[in-house]
């Protein structure tokens, strides 16, 4: 089986990097495409990847921002549904999709009711949260917009990358899996606050027990 690992950056999946040249407890075939930040050039990177070598599984590993406070910081989720929550128009402090304002039907292939959903049947079996995300072309910051993005979208994470695997993937038709430990919560300015070293070290862990038991 050969399973893409992808992250937008090298840090966030920096302990794998040096796990695999012992390698893992299981015989798997691992690439690693380091896509870059934002989601154009992880749309493009992906696609790159994939019209070179078709992986069987695809596995975007991230850090993200979090909107509910009483989940912990280092908690490691997979993303069942994501969106692109700013590619919309704020009119009257009311936020419209494309599919609000009716230029793509909301059910137009890949998407489902406006989201991004993720139907790979081992989803559910990893024995970790499942939530919902947006994807993002700018850092939520605003406390107004975030109010306005929990009344549309009821998310749980925010990335700025997530939203183009499920795309790319449900395109294609690859299996994919995105996992984001929380390292911040949206619109926490003081980055002292953070723990990124942390979720990137649970992200890494859980990462590690995923490729194993493919």
């Amino acid at each position: 089986m050969n399973c893409l690992v992808v992250a937008a950056t090298p840090i966030e999946i920096e302990p794998l990097l040096k796990t695999l040249p012992k390698g893992l407890d299981r015989s798997i075939e691992i690439d690693i495409l380091i896509s870059g930040i934002g989601l154009l050039a992880t749309t493009y990177s992906l696609q790159k990847q994939i019209s070179i070598k078709r992986p069987d599984l695809i596995i975007q590993a991230g850090v993200g921002g979090c909107f509910d406070k009483k989940i912990e910081l280092g908690s490691v989720m997979a993303i069942s549904k994501d969106c692109v929550a700013d590619q919309s128009v704020l009119e009257l402090e009311k936020l419209k999709t494309l599919f609000d304002l009716q230029l793509v039907p909301s059910d137009q292939y890949p998407y489902k009711n406006g989201w991004l959903e993720n139907k790979w049947k081992g989803l559910k079996k990893l024995g970790i949260p499942v939530v919902s995300a947006i994807s993002v072309n700018e850092i939520t910051t605003d406390p107004k917009r975030v109010k306005v993005y929990k009344k549309k979208f009821s998310p749980v994470i925010e990335s700025m990358e997530g939203a183009a695997l499920h795309y790319v993937c449900l395109m294609e038709q690859v299996p994919f899996l995105q996992l984001r430990s929380v390292s911040n919560y949206i619109a926490e300015r003081n980055k002292k606050n953070w723990k990124l070293r942390e979720a990137v070290v649970s992200l890494n862990q859980v990462l590690s027990k995923v490729l194993t038991q493919l």
